[in-house]
């Protein structure tokens, strides 16, 4: 199976749009009982057998089972026959509300995230359509489920042979927008070491430097609108909550911010081709993002955006037939790429690598991204050589001794 993922910007009508907002808070409004519903059952279990909360205590009885996506289910079914409201509702779009919190709890349990927040109004901007009729296109309009034909702007064509499997549609401070999910049931080789290799190096000076000297300033999307957000931000503190101009200077906000994201997203993909095309291999490092997003230049490192880039750039890989891998990013600027001797820790101001074995002198950036170069060709199987100024090239190791 080979899934994809198309996203359309929709073209509601009003009676629509409010249907789609009346959904939203009505998804919202079941996300936020369920979570109350889990949570409460935690805090019934939470205190001391001989002993009770000062400040509140939850009397649940003791055989009462934990709330689980399936059991919320069958109670939302229950409840959905005496509702008016959630009747207007497609049933499998609150199902699938709950598998959202049963995936934010998995993720809490799993991955450490934070017990999951309750969402305030116009927090909730997604909903799903797990299943669509056989053929929901027709022309330039979709048929969803109780909603009838949208049109949307369908700026490219779907691929034959694709089976639409499911829907979300999205509320962005630009409009509507609609993800659909593709699927082909075709097995899709995945792309083999080949061709000339190509280290990567990402920092803050630096946004990425290239084992073959490639040095790319770092754009700083976020610190440049810094002066016009605070403005923005400014007059939203002085209206009113909650009135007219204030959601107004509210929407001012969030369409800077929107910008910022698209500014970004569309600069990483033009990179992002732009060396998957003229590569075999690609090699990057892989960095703890989220220790990095915590640290002393965390505002920076989110400005950068690296792990979008990283995703971004396995997909361009993806589609070029580049071959894409991540390697250990430990001590990648302590390393002499020319002869492999650890030259020691280096200051953030030493922007030069100068090896005192070998002589060997380049960019700081460039050597570690020549040291990520030659742990990815290690990792292949490919015997690294150098053929001089900076430049290497790796051999297959059966192939090595032809080439001698």
């Amino acid at each position: 199976m080979f899934n994809l993922t198309y996203e359309f910007k929709l073209k509601p009508t009003t009676k629509q749009a409010a249907i789609f907002e009346d959904w939203l808070e009505l998804c919202r409004r079941v996300y936020n009982y369920a979570l109350a519903e889990r949570k409460h059952w935690f805090q019934s279990r939470s205190c001391q057998i001989n002993a009770c909360s000062i400040r509140s205590e939850f009397i649940i009885p003791a055989e009462a089972k934990r709330p689980t996506y399936a059991i919320q289910c069958n109670a939302l079914t229950a409840y959905r026959k005496t509702s008016i409201d959630l009747q207007q509702v497609q049933s499998q779009v609150l199902q699938q509300t709950l598998k959202r919190l049963e995936k934010a709890f998995v993720s809490m349990w799993e991955q450490n995230h934070g017990f999951p927040r309750f969402k305030k109004a116009g927090k909730m901007r997604s909903f799903v359509f797990p299943q669509l009729a056989a053929s929901p296109l027709q022309g330039q309009a979709i048929k969803l489920p109780k909603i009838g034909l949208v049109k949307f702007r369908k700026s490219r064509p779907i691929p034959d042979g694709a089976k639409i499997k499911q829907a979300r549609v999205v509320r962005k401070n630009s409009g509507w927008y609609v993800l659909l999910s593709l699927q082909w049931d075709v097995s899709v080789p995945s792309a083999m070491p080949h061709g000339e290799g190509l280290g990567i190096d990402v920092g803050l000076t630096n946004f990425m430097a290239t084992s073959d000297g490639l040095l790319v300033k770092r754009q700083r999307f976020f610190i440049d609108a810094q002066r016009q957000l605070k403005l923005l931000q400014q007059r939203v503190s002085r209206k009113k909550t909650g009135s007219n101009n204030w959601k107004k200077a509210q929407k001012q906000v969030a369409k800077l911010h929107e910008y910022i994201a698209n500014s970004r997203k569309d600069w990483h993909w033009k990179l992002a081709h732009q060396l998957a095309g003229n590569a075999g291999m690609i090699f990057v490092e892989d960095l703890n993002l989220i220790g990095l997003s915590r640290g002393m230049l965390g505002k920076h490192c989110l400005d950068a955006g690296w792990g979008q880039f990283l995703a971004i750039l396995e997909q361009a890989c993806f589609k070029h037939g580049v071959y894409f891998q991540k390697v250990d990013a430990i001590k990648t600027s302590q390393i002499c790429p020319n002869c492999g001797v650890e030259t020691g820790k280096k200051e953030l101001s030493e922007r030069t690598h100068v090896c005192s074995n070998c002589g060997y002198t380049t960019d700081r950036d460039v050597a570690a991204a020549q040291v990520v170069l030659m742990r990815g060709l290690a990792a292949v199987g490919h015997t690294v050589k150098m053929l001089g100024e900076g430049k290497f090239i790796g051999i297959p190791a059966n192939q090595e001794s032809s080439r001698l």
